[in-house]
């Protein structure tokens, strides 16, 4: 049978893995649990031996002499988004299989991402305010139709490509900035390559970019300034994209209504103005935080290993070693 350790504590194994995953787990492989205390030591005793690892969040890194060692090359499972700091390039390189389950991660944040431009374009956070004040209807505050806008995205990585998905009975017109987005690759996902200008233009815009140098500071001041008055951006990415200071400047001044899932630092300090805007949806990285989702992730990922030991399908979650650099 083949060999499995979890390299996860007893509470992240209850996040990230559901009865029912366990129970599959338990029957179709031979499982190693993490501890509690689950360390350095403990870990490289469960790799040791194993044909497949499974992580998570709070694994240490693995070093790819760890991975590499003994008869046979060893895949990793991460149940959770990215591996850069998981897994060295060079143990991929080695012959160590990598998956993630950042797709599955991507369900999540794309329904946050629907969720906030919804919530947005209804101005809800305004109206809940004013009827909490004593306040009624609002006719300066009347909402508008996500049908038929111009949404553009940044960004076509798999968070994009699942609220690309969950748009489609808006009869929205999708357009992406993305320098490795083919043309035909865009046919096939139903959307309209673009200049970041052009999406800076769009009615509402939302970020999914990796973390890379590239993309650090893509969005300035200028392109920020550009952004029609009542555009509603969502950053459920990173920070770092964006000129922190023009947007908050933007957001202030009531150009723009904006929803933030991340920020630079975490924890952030927000400024008494910006906490006290009210055109501005404001949520402690949780865009990927769901109980569903998390409860999915060692199934998800799981599943394609299985189907990988058995025939090398290599499914959703298998992380290209050619992609690496330019994934979250």
């Amino acid at each position: 049978m083949i060999s499995l350790s979890a390299l996860m504590t007893p509470a992240r194994a209850e996040d990230v893995c559901s009865p029912a995953t366990r129970h599959w787990l338990e029957s179709t492989f031979s499982v190693r649990w993490g501890s509690t205390e689950l360390g350095v030591e403990e870990v490289a005793d469960l790799v040791t031996g194993a044909d497949v690892v499974l992580s998570s969040w709070g694994t240490p890194h693995l070093d790819t002499t760890l991975l590499t060692a003994g008869r046979t090359p060893k895949t990793v499972a991460h149940a959770a988004g990215s591996v850069k700091r998981l897994v060295d390039l060079d143990a991929m390189a080695a012959g160590t299989t990598v998956f993630s389950a950042g797709e599955r991660i991507a369900l999540s944040v794309g329904e946050y991402c629907l969720g906030a431009i919804l919530t947005l374009l209804r101005r809800l956070p305004q109206l809940d305010r004013a009827l909490r004040d004593g306040g009624w209807k609002q006719p300066r505050l009347r909402g508008s139709e996500l049908t038929g806008r111009t949404v553009g995205l940044v960004g076509a990585s798999s968070t994009a490509r699942a609220l690309i998905r969950l748009l489609q009975p808006f009869a929205v017109d999708l357009l992406v900035f993305d320098p490795y987005l083919t043309a035909e690759r865009a046919g096939a996902l139903g959307v309209r390559r673009a200049s970041l200008i052009e999406v800076m233009d769009a009615d509402i815009i939302s970020l999914h970019v990796p973390s890379t140098p590239e993309t650090e500071g893509l969005i300035g001041a200028d392109l920020i300034a550009r952004i029609r008055p009542g555009t509603i951006l969502v950053n459920s990415a990173r920070a770092a994209t964006l000129d922190g200071p023009a947007l908050t400047e933007a957001i202030l001044e009531g150009r723009i209504l904006a929803a933030l899932d991340v920020f630079q630092p975490e924890p952030p300090t927000l400024s008494a103005e910006l906490r006290a805007a009210p055109n501005v949806l404001l949520t402690p990285h949780v865009a990927g935080d769901t109980i569903q989702g998390h409860a999915d992730l060692s199934r998800f990922v799981m599943a394609d290993v299985e189907a990988w030991l058995r025939d090398g399908t290599r499914g959703t979650s298998y992380v290209d070693p050619a992609r690496l650099a330019v994934s979250a």
